[in-house]
């Protein structure tokens, strides 16, 4: 799918707005990430094909389309929690101790009974809620500023100053979450590389204006990711009612009932203990799950990057040393290991300056790979979903 020699449509402040309006959270994702890579064409032309921040944003956006959409939850989670050893052995000591009590009916197979997907779907629901929030919120920030900075500064031939000036007094002065002082330099750093003849003063020009959104942007989604990432905390109740349902049919009301009570005397029994056992192993592992499809981003050809493993790319000739003293502040700012991929890797993604290290490195080593220019879909399937229509073939 590689993007088209004609001129890109200029996406409008309207259709930015219209899309936000969409309430089908999969059919506004899809959206989202197409006007993104609309957003990045326009500047793509201008800049000579140097990614700006709408560029990853949209294959960010089409990773995030799969969390929302729950893509392979169901499949991933029921395979991990059968197969990890830990799980089944407490799963089998809940089995065993159910068999000790009178009227219970016996558990054949503990782990197909407790470890169902249909279980966890609302932690599921949970992330892909908090995930769609996310890529709303940005969008409706950043995605209209976009569009903005467009209508106000890149519809005449030269440069102008004063509509730049125009388009900045509009952004909330200071730091985020509140403040747009980021996006403001950003946006002029943009305007900037408009006008240079210079690659090298383009290029980085163009990576500090994406580091500065990407400060912004990431500031605003920490409490959304850090809950995304938290989904996968089920209750007790996620665990012990399908399982006591089973146990004793129509008592196990009941029978929960009397769990909670021998538990505020201070005399849990022995199911009891079995039961929060397995919920322990089962957090684990939903966390490991909805953290490991989280901390992947495919970009074109199929290229996958995990984001707790160090990028590996390297970073193109134009970057490799920066001159720019606004960018080598920033980098020495957020960069603990600068002009350098070691430790590049997130292991923490709820972690802001852990991530933020990682997002910049994603930045300065694919800002001239000329992949993430292509199409994230067909035009078949673009058609499909402005027509509200969820389209065919792998998304």
């Amino acid at each position: 799918m590689i993007a088209s020699n004609v001129d890109p449509p200029i996406p409008t402040i309207e259709e930015v707005q219209r899309i936000l309006q969409i309430q089908d959270p999969v059919i506004c994702n899809l959206r989202i990430t197409q006007c993104y890579h609309e957003l990045s064409a326009v500047l793509d032309r201008r800049t000579g094909l140097a990614a700006n921040w709408c560029t990853f944003a949209t294959w960010a956006s089409r990773q995030a389309g799969q969390t929302i959409r729950k893509e392979d939850f169901k499949r991933l989670i029921e395979n991990r929690l059968r197969r990890t050893p830990s799980v089944v052995w407490a799963s089998e000591n809940v089995a065993a101790a159910a068999a000790n009590i009178r009227g219970a009916r016996q558990i054949k197979s503990p782990q197909d009974l407790a470890l169902r997907a249909e279980n966890f779907l609302p932690a599921l629901d949970r992330a892909s809620e908090a995930v769609s929030r996310g890529n709303k919120k940005v969008f409706a920030e950043i995605g209209f500023e976009f569009a903005r900075f467009y209508l106000s500064c890149l519809l005449e031939p030269g440069p102008n100053n004063a509509n730049l000036a125009s388009f900045c007094e509009a952004l909330r002065p200071g730091e985020p979450p509140d403040g747009q002082g980021y996006l403001h330099q950003a946006f002029t750093h943009y305007y900037q590389a408009l006008y240079t003849d210079q690659a090298k003063t383009l290029a980085e020009l163009i990576l500090l204006a994406n580091i500065e959104i990407g400060f912004h942007e990431q500031t605003r989604l920490q409490p959304e990711i850090a809950e995304s990432l938290d989904a996968g905390l089920v209750t007790f109740l996620h665990i012990a009612q399908p399982l006591l349902a089973v146990l004793f049919f129509r008592r196990s009301w009941l029978y929960l009932a009397f769990l909670y009570f021998m538990r505020l005397l201070g005399r849990p029994t022995t199911l009891d203990l079995a039961l929060q056992a397995l919920l322990a192993e089962v957090r684990v592992q939903l966390r490991h799950v909805i953290t490991e499809i989280m901390m992947t981003i495919t970009l074109p050809s199929s290229v996958l990057l995990r984001l707790g493993q160090d990028l590996t790319a390297g970073f193109p000739e134009s970057l490799k040393r920066v001159t720019n003293p606004e960018l080598t502040l920033i980098l020495e700012k957020y960069d603990p290991t600068p002009d350098s991929l070691v430790e590049s890797g997130a292991m923490d993604w709820a972690d802001l300056p852990d991530r933020l290290h990682f997002i910049i490195d994603l930045f300065r080593c694919y800002q001239e790979d000329q992949r993430l220019f292509e199409a994230p879909f067909t035009p078949e399937q673009v058609q499909a979903f402005k027509d509200g229509r969820l389209p065919l073939g792998e998304l």
